[in-house]
């Protein structure tokens, strides 16, 4: 049954038979048998069936939840059996939006000297895809913001405070001021986070606010770019101030603070609420819990 459950979250996720059985490593026969065996034991249909995947019933959306709850009780029951018997080891799965990715190591760096055994993979994306990828189970925890858009049911350990600055050269525009204003900012050639990024819709509020729209002659879903960029001469860009600072290149650039007005926005670690949480998810939260006590900005 906890198989068939895996495959039916894994065909909801990719909502392509051939899809999901790629990814889960079976034939598509096998695929599409488990999952008419498993409308079989609950006596419902799960799929809206045709020529091709057409989406789930409204009975199968009711077991995607379940599904989802059930899967993950199961992976928290084995990771804990596995830490009682052998310690704690294992795979965290750690999704982080680009303005946080230098600050990764902040958190990481302690937790695997306490637990060596641990092994970690970390990826870039949206704070949008994050939310998605910790419903779907496909991470165990994610660096996000943690006000302006819905989180869902998760539970989150507030680490930064994130202060906006214009990055430009040296002897570029304003480069020689302390502040400078968001309507300033929004008149000069600017390279932006993609518009898909929450870090960009931010900007794009603040400068919209400021009478200006926000109109980047260049735009990346990478902070080494932006920043490569900047560092021409022909670009300027708006960041958190600890991101030029963290990728070492404050010594090349003028990190000028942007007021009227001086928001901040908080980022931190979030992972889905459940009791327990995994014994991987449970040490990394008390370890984001101990960097924030320390203070990050």
């Amino acid at each position: 049954m906890i198989d068939k459950l895996e495959y039916f979250i894994a065909l909801a996720r990719e909502r392509h038979f051939a899809r999901a059985a790629e990814e889960l490593g079976i034939s598509q026969p096998t695929l599409s048998a488990a999952i008419r065996q498993l409308e079989g034991q609950l006596g419902v249909m799960l799929v809206v069936r045709g020529s091709r995947f057409r989406g789930l019933t409204p009975e199968g959306q009711r077991v995607l939840e379940w599904a989802r709850r059930i899967v993950g009780d199961t992976r928290t029951m084995r990771e804990e059996m596995r830490a009682a018997r052998t310690g704690l080891s294992g795979h965290i799965r750690l999704a982080a939006i680009p303005t946080t990715l230098a600050m990764v190591p902040r958190l990481t760096a302690p937790f695997q000297e306490k637990h060596p055994d641990v092994t970690f993979s970390i990826t870039s994306t949206t704070s949008i895809r994050i939310l998605g990828l910790l419903e779907n189970l496909e991470i165990d925890a994610g660096l996000t913001y943690l006000e302006n858009e819905p989180l869902g049911r998760v539970t989150s350990v507030p680490l930064l405070h994130e202060h906006y600055c214009l990055i430009t050269a040296r002897g570029g525009p304003f480069s020689d001021r302390e502040s400078v204003t968001w309507q300033e900012a929004g008149s000069i050639r600017l390279c932006l986070l993609t518009a898909d990024m929450q870090n960009r819709r931010i900007i794009n509020r603040h400068l919209a606010d400021a009478g200006v729209s926000a109109e980047p002659s260049l735009e990346s879903n990478s902070m080494i770019v932006l920043l490569s960029h900047v560092r021409t001469g022909r670009w300027s860009s708006i960041m958190p101030r600890n991101v030029a600072h963290s990728f070492g290149f404050h010594e090349e650039l003028s990190i000028v603070s942007l007021v009227e007005p001086n928001p901040e926005h908080t980022v931190g670690l979030v992972a889905t609420h459940r009791e327990p949480f995994t014994p991987l998810v449970s040490a990394l939260l008390h370890e984001a819990r101990i960097l924030a006590e320390k203070g990050m900005d």
